[in-house]
């Protein structure tokens, strides 16, 4: 993973953090608004891109060569606000002190410094993360460079400035030079907005094009644009930004200028005090307090410490050559209780990557590498690949010889690749530490750093960064020993630093041994045996998509009486709330009209347009995401789609999904539910779904043991209409279909510590008629009340909730003295115990399935796992065994107080089968 860089456009932040908050002002009537607007948005830019390379970029006081090119660049701007530039500077400087570089560069302006600055960390093969508010930098989106607007929460990749923009990053220029760019004074071509500006680029390619064909293109528009052709190159010049300016009196290196420095902890205790931040001042002492008094600490609160600092350095690495020295290390591991295993190979890919060496270690400081494939400058003579295999088959085969690694599911892949099945993985550092701290992180390198005080070689100091980066087949052995050697050399060594944790509390034990290692053993399994898709059906639905996006966008235009640009939410807001006057249900940071699926969704009750944006939406987000893609990710070799199931993601327990991600793929429209049609079982056999039932309701009802809960679920009732009878005091018969639904929201709504103000949004009404509902809920369901009170409490007392299982789930907030953030923590505690216990029994029922299907030497094979829900591929001769035995095996995997039901389908497709 590439290292990522954050860098903050300051200067459109300021402006931004001074209009969007009331005038705030400090016990000396200082104003302080748009100080501590900009402050929250560098904590929370902080919390969702937690890096150590930083920069905050304001523009310097001063004309910069845009003025020289044309006098009237800016002119349309009035002078900063007084209020605004008593701020300004407290700005800069509090920054610094939250440990963010600070530049400001004479001459060039914050754009281009930032342009110019992604050009950099690009070509070293940085992650970039461009936070603005400032629509020209789309220009610079590119694979690696991303843009986020804390101040609407927008984000924006390649897909996203498309969506937006009706254009790709690469065109933003051209069309920005089209259309202009009022907030910098920069005319364009007169009348032409920004759904002519897109029909022109995408009709002739490029501003170039659209000048070459000028004389061609007619009416009003036309005409403008031949008036404005001697103009055009100069907007051009103007708008776009420079990547190539001369930093170097203020930047030496991303590794000295823009590493994330320490807190001024003093002078931010001084600030907060002055300016009135109380809630920052308390968080600030609070955090500085632990520092202090838990500084060593494992875990959070009272857990037991590591001793940490006791890494066994370097004793003997040996880079393994001739046959002599691997049958030196056969012994070694044949005697061994434990090794760690590792593997070098060509990619990440774990379908497709082929092995370049394999690293072993018995001991602390004591460990090998064994080179297969590298082509170094100087040839060395290396063991032959068959060779090496040949020999360690039966240890890596031998389910009685224990292996440790870090993420060894991967290396399972890598050996698949060879048609070895890898056994006797006993432990794997990256889920020792998730089941110790799920909220942690769980790499090598973070892990070692944290517990061991020992930063490992990186693979960037060996194999370089960015375009000049090199394979690690490449790499000098000398080199190669060092890096590979250390990997397994500290994988051992964090394992004996977690396991004692581990193996001592019975709880976290049973998740590692009993849930998380086998499900590391049948995710593998799962992975590899891939899912069927039919790309024609997906390409068909693609072009229908397409189609009906195409008469979506006309009717949104007869709705609006004018055409826009669809993915524009400015555009959206001006026809919305100027000119058709539909009610502005929520604003965004920056005091802008939202256009959110939110408020669209509320909107769409009583207007058509509202209504017609969330279809066109919906479709859009299928298409590029699924139908399009998917066909695109069909294994040539397997002819079929491989995800990749993280084990080690949610908080909660659960499995995530990606390159594709499976596990979102929308089942509540007709359109979403397609797309499933092309998850196809192959000749001769069928699609197998089994999902289980209500199962969070049902582990509220275990946890919380109400006995109204439990008896609706031991006598089979719907539990939706048995909570409506009971809110509503009329018998089950009586309930109708909308009662019904109160009472779902109203279920699934508490058990995710829904408030009264969710729930009126959910359903529509007063938050007063929501409260009446809520107290009426809690009245005859008290169980559930108090439930809810002691979990609560044990959450603040301990730290962390657990599973039905053991499974700890660790709140960091749910003491801070951030009002938002505490409740948040204090929601989770209700509901991480539900969704965890959730996540538990589904693992648990995958290793069961699995370890059914294996005893029974079925040819049936698991191929997803979508939430409460396994997928499987099932000859038809096999059909009806498993349809009979999955409800029972789901079903007893954990004894909870109310049955546990998983409903069985099948057919030709997924959607069938579902």
């Amino acid at each position: 993973m590439n290292k990522l860089l954050l860098l903050v456009d300051g200067s459109s932040y300021l402006y931004r953090a001074y209009h969007a908050l009331p005038d705030l002002r400090n016990a000396e009537d200082e104003p302080t608004g748009a100080i501590y607007g900009f402050l929250n948005m560098l904590h929370r830019l902080q919390k969702d891109y937690p890096t150590a390379y930083v920069a905050c970029i304001f523009d310097a006081k001063g004309k910069t060569f845009r003025n020289d090119l044309y006098q009237e660049y800016k002119a349309n701007r009035s002078a900063m606000p007084d209020d605004l530039v008593k701020q300004t500077a407290p700005i800069h400087e509090l920054v610094r002190m939250l440990g963010w570089p600070v530049l400001s560069v004479e001459g060039i302006e914050a754009d281009d410094v930032i342009g110019t600055l992604v050009t950099i960390a690009g070509k070293e093969g940085f992650d970039i993360v461009v936070s603005t508010g400032d629509k020209d930098m789309s220009q610079l989106v590119k694979d690696h460079v991303m843009l986020v607007n804390t101040m609407n929460n927008e984000v924006m990749d390649t897909e996203g400035v498309i969506r937006k923009f009706g254009v790709p990053p690469e065109r933003i220029i051209d069309y920005l030079s089209l259309i202009g760019d009022t907030s910098d004074n920069i005319p364009g071509v007169s009348k032409v907005g920004p759904k002519t500006a897109v029909k022109w680029l995408a009709q002739y390619g490029s501003l170039d094009g659209v000048i070459e064909n000028a004389g061609t293109i007619k009416g009003t528009a036309g005409d403008n644009l031949r008036k404005s052709l001697d103009w055009l190159p100069q907007a051009r010049k103007l708008i776009t930004i420079r990547t190539d300016c001369d930093l170097s009196g203020q930047f030496k290196s991303i590794n000295e200028t823009l590493v994330k420095k320490p807190e001024d902890i003093a002078g931010l205790r001084k600030a907060y005090e002055r300016y009135g931040f109380k809630s920052w001042l308390r968080e600030l002492n609070a955090t500085s307090q632990e520092k202090n008094d838990d500084k060593n600490q494992f875990g959070l609160f009272n857990e037991p410490a590591f001793q940490q600092g006791e890494f066994v350095g370097k004793q003997k690495y040996e880079t393994v050559l001739t046959e002599k020295q691997l049958d030196n290390w056969l012994r070694k591991i044949d005697r061994a209780e434990l090794t760690s295993l590792d593997t070098e190979t060509t990619s990440l890919d774990s379908m497709k990557a082929r092995l370049v060496g394999i690293s072993l270690s018995v001991e602390p400081g004591l460990a090998a590498y064994i080179p297969l494939a590298h082509r170094t400058i100087e040839p060395v003579e290396q063991l032959p690949v068959d060779y090496v295999l040949g020999k360690l088959k039966n240890w890596l085969e031998n389910p009685c010889k224990k292996k440790v690694g870090q993420n060894l599911k991967y290396d399972c892949h890598i050996f698949a690749n060879y048609d070895i099945h890898l056994q006797g993985i006993e432990h794997d550092t990256l889920l020792e530490s998730y089941v110790l701290e799920s909220h942690r992180r769980h790499d090598m390198d973070s892990l070692s750093e944290r517990l061991l005080e020992h930063k490992p070689i990186s693979y960037e100091e060996i194999c370089g960064k960015g375009a000049s980066q090199i394979g690690f087949d490449q790499i000098e052995l000398d080199c190669a020993t060092e890096y590979a050697a250390e990997d397994a050399d500290v994988t051992l060594q964090l394992h004996k630093k977690m396991w004692p944790q581990i193996e001592k509390n019975e709880g976290l034990r049973f998740i590692y041994e009993k849930i998380e290692i086998p499900t590391l053993v049948v995710l593998q399994k799962m992975e590899r045996n891939g899912v069927l898709i039919d790309p024609e059906r997906l390409l068909g639905q693609s072009s229908e998509l397409g189609t009906k996006m195409d008469e979506l966008e006309k009717s949104a235009y007869r709705a609006a009486e004018q055409a826009f640009n669809l993915n524009s939410p400015k555009q959206l807001a001006e026809i919305l709330f100027d000119k058709l006057g539909l009610p502005m249900i929520k604003k965004t940071p920056s005091g802008a009209p939202s256009t959110s699926e939110e408020v669209l969704e509320k909107l769409s009750l009583d207007y058509p347009l509202p209504k017609i944006i969330l279809d066109y939406r919906g479709m859009s987000k299928l298409k590029s995401t699924y139908t399009d893609k998917l066909p695109r990710m069909i294994n040539a070799e397997t002819g079929r789609v491989h995800t990749n199931y993280a084990q080690a993601v949610a908080v909660t327990g659960r499995l995530a999904s990606s390159d594709p991600n499976l596990q979102n793929i929308p089942v509540k429209t007709e359109e979403g539910r397609r797309i499933r049609e092309a998850f196809i079982a192959p000749a001769g056999s069928y699609i197998v779904s089994a999902d289980y039932s209500q199962i969070e309701l049902r582990i509220m009802a275990h946890l919380s043991e109400d006995s109204s809960l439990l008896k609706a679920f031991h006598d089979g009732q719907d539990v939706h209409r048995a909570t409506a009878s009971e809110l509503f005091d009329i018998t089950p018969l009586e309930v109708n279909p909308e009662q019904r639904r109160y009472a779902k929201v109203i279920n699934f709504g508490l058990i995710y510590g829904m408030s009264a103000f969710g729930v009126a949004s959910n359903l529509g009404i007063s938050r007063t008629d929501a409260k009446n509902y809520i107290d009426r809920y809690f009245q005859r369901y008290p169980g559930v009340a108090q439930y809810m009170d002691n979990i609560r409490t044990m959450a603040r007392e301990q730290g962390y909730v657990e599973t039905v299982f053991g499974r700890r789930l660790w709140l960091p907030e749910i003491n801070s003295p951030n009002g938002p953030r505490r409740q948040a923590a204090e929601r989770a505690a209700i509901n991480a115990p539900m969704q965890g216990t959730a996540a538990d029994i589904i693992k648990l029922s995958m290793i069961e399935v699995e370890n059914w299907l294996e005893n029974e030497q079925l040819e049936s094979k698991l191929i997803m796992q979508v939430h409460d829900e396994l997928v499987l591929e099932v000859p038809d001769k096999e059909l009806d065994i498993v349809r009979k035995k999955l409800p029972e095996l789901m079903g007893s995997v954990a004894r909870l107080k109310v049955p546990l039901i998983a409903e069985v389908g099948f057919g030709k497709n997924w959607d069938e089968a579902h």
